[in-house]
């Protein structure tokens, strides 16, 4: 690893923000979407769901959260990708800096970008009534939690943004990402759901990770739901990296 790669990482993860700041419509829809479900769901359907909460909105937001993630990781596909068509990478690596540099500033400014989605987003569930009894500890193991969630997701959306041909590409991988919350614990318990629908949601990686952090921010025991959800980042962020990576050494 070159000795100034966190150096040379520092000044692309600047120069993908500047990028992002200068076009602040992908933040902005990133958060919008996500408060206008939430809104949808509190004030229209939120009175026929019964989840066994008096508050739904405390109920829906681990969900909502992981849903605005999965919509801004596209947006760094799309980088990824008009970098590559512009062969500004090429361009990088005939400098001396290190060659991965250039891909962990895409990483890391969707980690940046996605947070202040985050905190934006938890800023209007407390004004909707959202209320969380949890400690400073819980809040970090969110935080912690949504961060790997967040690295697993880009990881994938560096591959595509590596691997496609075109634009729709690049956008079409992020579609099942958004809809997986929808078939888990997110909006509903699993229990209301046919036992078919039932069996994939309650082991597929989003009703651990939902579970997790709706059980952290009720200040409730979490039990081996955490390790679960741990697991499924870890592991599909290590899977998603070494494809991410191979990815990269093969186009650039």
């Amino acid at each position: 690893m070159n000795e100034h790669f966190f150096g040379d990482m520092g000044v692309m993860l600047g120069r993908s923000m500047r990028h992002v700041l200068r076009s602040m419509d992908t933040i902005i829809t990133v958060t919008i979407t996500p408060i206008a479900m939430m809104l949808l769901f509190v004030y229209v359907f939120g009175g026929a769901i019964q989840t066994g909460t008096d508050n739904y909105v405390n109920y829906l937001l681990p969900g909502i959260l992981l849903i605005a993630i999965a919509s801004g990781i596209s947006y760094t596909a799309y980088r990824l990708f008009m970098d590559m068509q512009s062969g500004i990478f090429e361009r990088f690596h005939s400098m001396p800096m290190a060659r991965s540099a250039a891909l962990w500033g895409h990483v890391l400014t969707s980690l940046v970008s996605n947070a202040i989605s985050v905190a934006v987003i938890i800023f209007v569930a407390l004004l909707m009534g959202f209320r969380s009894p949890a400690g400073v500890l819980s809040w970090l193991a969110v935080a912690g939690i949504l961060a790997l969630f967040t690295l697993a997701l880009t990881w994938i959306a560096a591959i595509a943004g590596l691997s496609a041909t075109s634009i729709d590409g690049v956008s079409a991988f992020s579609y099942p990402l958004i809809f997986l919350p929808f078939i888990s614990s997110a909006f509903v318990p699993t229990q209301s759901m046919p036992s078919g629908v039932r069996a994939f949601a309650e082991y597929q990686p989003v009703t651990s990770i939902v579970n997790a952090i709706r059980a952290l921010l009720a200040n409730q025991p979490v039990g081996n739901e955490i390790w679960v959800a741990l697991a499924w980042c870890l592991g599909i962020m290590l899977v998603a990296y070494i494809f991410a990576m191979r990815a990269y050494k093969m186009r650039v």
